[in-house]
Parts: C-alpha cells; structure tokens; sequence
C-alpha cells in the first residue's frame, strides 16, 4: 500500500472549487488558496507572484484572499500548465503591469483543451457531477458585489523552452520546463532560497499516487520515462517543500525524496516490466492482469491506476493496432454481430441467464460483455439492463471507491442501467 503520508492527504473526491476562508501560508512569504486547482501567491520586496489562478469563477475569491494578505501589485502570473484549471483565472488575478510567464508549449496545451472542448466537456461530465453541485453552491454564495469572472484563455507575455530566471526584488525564481508532466508544457517554479518548489500537477493531480498516463476524460497519452526525467528534475533540486496542484504541500526534505524515489521507481517498474512482456510476446490484457508493484514500491492508485499505466506504455509504444484480428484494420463495431450471436444463443434470454451466472459467480466483466450482446441485440432488455446494474454494482463493490476515475465511470453506468430499467 502506499506510505503513510499518501495515505494521510485527500483524494479526488475532495477536489472541490475555492472556499477556504483565509490563503494559508504553507512557506516562508508562499500563501496557498485551494480550488479546483491549487493557486499560490508568492510575496517579495518588489510586489506579488502568482502561480496559477484556477478557474475563472473561482479566482475573484483567490483574489480577495490574496489581497487579504498583501496589496502590493502582482508582478508576474506563472503558469506550472495550460489546462483550464490553471490558467482561467488570469485576467481577475493580474494588474495592469503583470506579466504573464508560461512554458513555450502552452499555447498548444491550450489549443488541445479548446479544440476537444465539446468531446472532453461529454467525456468528464460523469466525473465531476459532485464538483459541479459544489460549483453551483460556490456561485450562490458569492457577494453580490463580486460578480464572477468569465473563463479566460490567456496568451503568456514570457514564454521558455528550458530554464528561465526571474529575479523579483530580493526573490530569485527559477522556472524549469518538465514537459513529462500532465502536459506537455509542464513546469515547475523553484525558489532556492526558500527551498520552495511549485510543481502543479507536473506528477499527476494526486501525487504520489501512479500518475494518469491516460485519462477516461480524454488527454493526450502520456510517457513515462518522461515522466520519470521529471521526478529526476525535481529530486536533484532537493526541496524542503513540494507545494503541488492539488491539496496541502509536503514538508521535509526527507519525506520529499523518500515519496519522489517511490514514485520513480514505481513508475520505472511498470514501464520494464511492460516492455519485458511485449517482447516476449504477451499479450496487453495478460500484462494489465500480471503486473503488480513489489511492496516496498507500492503507491496509491487514488488517480491512476497500474493496469492502465500498463496500457498506456504499450500503446505509447505499439499505437492501437495489437495484431490480433482484421477487424482491428476496419470499421466495424466490436458489437456488430450481437444479433447472429444473440440468435445463436437462442436469444437475449438465454444470453441473460448465463449474465446472471456469472454475477453470482464474481465474473462481472464476463457479465457486462454478455449484456452488451443482448442489448444490441434486443435495445431495452428488461434482463439485460438488470445484468448491468447489478454487475456493475459488483464491481464498485469490489473496488471500493479507491479510484477517483474508475468509480465515477462504474456509477454511471449502474444509474444509467437502474434508470433505463425504472423507464421501461
């Protein structure tokens, strides 16, 4: 299982919009306002920092409660990544002077999220129905004299491809790119100084668990030895505190690199071991079965989980095509025979009655893979919309809500059976 301290920090249920009453200084002069993403305020001699700024709903609240702390003028906006989450709060948490600081791959990180931006919003919407509701309480509770921003898509004034270096008054930054990150503009703000690192979510949203090499919302696939370059980068700059995307910061310089040389090694498992089985042949669903992390580099899997890291890596080397039938090279559904083999069968009927076995007998998947026949067979099978909820009911169970992902996705697809069978 993962360490103690992983064990300790909130998950992805907890990821909720800005509500904190007060920015909590979590280092020397670094305030921390936490939303849907982590926004810090980094205070020096000659006028504020900003690394990231949330969603543009939420960030006229960081605002107040960075004011709240220092009114001097912010000088620079740096952002660790160009998702939404990070960036969407720039124009309300900037002065007319500040300067706004990204890696050099930011406008495409950003073009990405709009260009899917429909697909992805259809794709996340089962995830994030409780962040939503809590979204919704935040804009009612809000003054009515602090109207809500819309979401902003800013153009970085300053951008870099490796290192850069700002000197802020009696502040020195330094801005290193780590493009194995969550994105592919990924960076991290290091204030030596201080012993400050500002990651964002460079390691995944949770961190220390297996990182998303890719995500049910849809993302670009992700590597993992760039990803483990990344872990190096930040372990060689020893940090005493590690103040990620998301929830409070790690503290110790011990605890960092003990959690740091986990999760590196972990990953790097993976990655050879994956590498190792398709060499010898085998084929990704047994490696997605067979790999398992020893104990002494066993991390969480809050976020990402190690049998899809395995997929990832494989088709991050090999792409889609496993070799295993034609119809890999064509378009054709994987359900399109459903009704030769639902007649075969003598029915949906029959189909269902070995579904329902194989729910008794713990063989979930084997009944969900039956109860897709049957409904595309037959659309709106009492049975076989029984089957799916109950399987899928099966599995949440036995995963027991570890997942962030695979717990929204199970859900989901048990309400919509439940619900299809209540309407029938």
């Amino acid at each position: 299982m993962a360490s103690d301290a992983i064990n300790a920090r909130r998950g992805g249920f907890d990821i909720a919009p800005a509500s904190s009453t007060v920015a909590v200084e979590v280092a020397d002069r670094v305030f921390l306002s936490e939303g849907l993403s982590n926004s810090y305020l980094i205070l020096t001699s000659e006028g504020r920092v900003v690394v990231n700024t949330g969603m543009g709903f939420e960030a006229g609240h960081h605002r107040r409660l960075f004011d709240a702390v220092d009114t001097s003028p912010i000088r620079y906006v740096l952002f660790t990544q160009g998702h939404v989450d990070h960036v969407g709060g720039a124009e309300v948490l900037s002065d007319p002077d500040t300067v706004l600081v990204a890696q050099s791959a930011n406008s495409t990180c950003q073009a990405d999220d709009e260009r899917i931006h429909r697909f992805r919003v259809r794709r996340s919407r089962p995830y994030w129905a409780d962040a939503i509701a809590k979204a919704d309480a935040f804009f009612k509770a809000q003054p009515t004299d602090a109207p809500i921003a819309a979401q902003a898509s800013p153009t970085p004034d300053i951008t870099f491809d490796d290192v850069l270096e700002l000197q802020v008054g009696d502040t020195r930054l330094e801005l290193i790119s780590t493009p194995g990150g969550e994105t592919v503009d990924s960076m991290v703000v290091w204030i030596p100084d201080r012993g400050v690192a500002l990651v964002g979510n460079v390691f995944s949203a949770l961190f220390g668990h297996f990182p998303n090499l890719v995500t049910l919302r849809a993302d670009r696939l992700r590597f993992a030895l760039p990803f483990v370059e990344a872990i190096e980068t930040v372990l060689a700059l020893e940090p005493e505190v590690l103040c990620t995307g998301h929830f409070e910061p790690l503290i110790g310089r011990d605890l960092i690199a003990m959690e740091l040389r986990r999760l590196r090694d972990a990953v790097l498992f993976v990655h050879d071991a994956t590498v190792e089985g398709m060499n010898a042949g085998r084929s990704v669903e047994e490696l997605m079965e067979s790999v398992r992390l020893p104990p002494e580099l066993e991390v969480g899997e809050g976020y990402g989980k190690i049998a899809w890291g395995v997929r990832a890596i494989w088709e991050g080397y090999a792409g889609w095509f496993h070799g295993r039938s034609t119809t890999e090279l064509y378009p054709i559904a994987p359900l399109a025979t459903a009704i030769d083999l639902a007649e075969l069968a003598g029915g949906a009927d029959r189909l269902m009655e070995r579904a329902q076995r194989h729910v008794g007998d713990g063989r979930a998947l084997e009944a969900i893979q039956l109860s897709e026949i049957a409904l595309a067979a037959e659309p709106g099978h009492r049975g076989a919309l029984a089957t799916m909820r109950d399987a899928h009911a099966a599995l949440l169970a036995e995963h027991g809500r570890e997942n962030f992902w695979l717990t929204g996705w199970l859900e989901t697809q048990r309400d919509a059976a439940a619900n299809a069978l209540a309407d029938s």
